[in-house]
């Protein structure tokens, strides 16, 4: 009986120990040791481990910081739209400008002599603005009578703002006082010590109180119709519509007579169309 139990006891034993032999060599165990760590959970990684590879650690890698990004200011163009800038305009003519002042004797070489009917100091020097016939502007200049510079200079400022043209205007001096020659060159002037035409008697033009202006477009027409300078020969008729032009009622015999000065077109008889005259011929 004794044998029996030995003997089931052997067998017990010796099941027991094939049985753990066999799991051991399985690699599997009924239940995990309490003391035994628990396996590690896999790295993470961003490249798969293999199925087949050995089950080694991978480091993760560390987090790199962003790199720090400098934003370059950019100039904003605006969108176009209307223009608001003012183009400049060309630039104008100048303004109109009158001086007055004394006239020096050597100016006065040929218009003026002991005898006249004014001295020199009674005389007056206007170098202002005149339109030319070429559309442009010029300084001339005349000699009057010191009462008269005001008129003078009023009506001169008038003309040149109607852009109203004048030939030339220089002192009768260029011409030695010669009025046939400076008519001839369509000067316009006015102080010359002389006498009336066919008279004996001192003109307007010797007391600075009378001018003639563009005298070839103007001229000295006689009782039959016919004038001295051929050059004029076109303009002897009125009205005569022509640049420089004087005619009956216009806008300069009114500016003239404004001031006080009469008109040689208006003479019966002869008539005078470059000639204006303070108080009358």
């Amino acid at each position: 009986m004794s044998g029996s139990r030995f003997t089931i006891r052997t067998r017990a034993v010796l099941a027991t120990t094939v049985g753990c032999l066999a799991a051991a060599s399985c690699g599997t165990t009924a239940s995990q040791p309490a003391s035994q760590p628990a396996p590690a959970a896999p790295p993470a990684t961003s490249a798969p481990i293999s199925a087949s590879s050995p089950a080694t650690d991978v480091a993760a890698p560390e987090p790199t910081a962003p790199e720090p990004t400098t934003v370059t200011p950019t100039a904003v163009t605006p969108t176009a739209g209307p223009s608001t800038t003012v183009s400049p305009t060309p630039t104008g003519p100048p303004e109109f400008s009158a001086k007055v002042s004394r006239v020096p004797r050597e100016r006065l070489e040929y218009s003026w002599r002991p005898g006249c009917p004014v001295p020199v100091s009674d005389l007056r020097l206007i170098t202002m603005t005149y339109w030319g016939f070429d559309d442009k502007p010029h300084t001339g200049e005349l000699v009057v009578n010191k009462a008269a510079t005001d008129d003078i200079v009023s009506v001169f400022h008038r003309l040149y703002e109607w852009r109203w043209p004048i030939y030339k205007m220089r002192l009768v001096d260029a011409y030695k006082a010669d009025d046939y020659a400076s008519i001839d060159a369509d000067n316009t002037s006015a102080f010359n010590c002389r006498p009336a035409e066919g008279s004996s008697s001192w003109s307007k033009h010797a007391y600075g109180l009378a001018i003639d202006i563009n005298p070839r477009e103007n001229p000295y027409i006689y009782t039959n119709g016919t004038g001295s300078h051929k050059n004029a020969s076109k303009f002897f008729k009125r009205p005569v519509r022509a640049p420089g032009v004087i005619n009956p009622g216009d806008r300069v015999v009114k500016a003239f007579q404004q001031k006080g000065w009469e008109w040689g077109g208006y003479w019966s008889g002869i008539k005078d169309y470059q000639h204006f005259s303070k108080g009358g011929n």
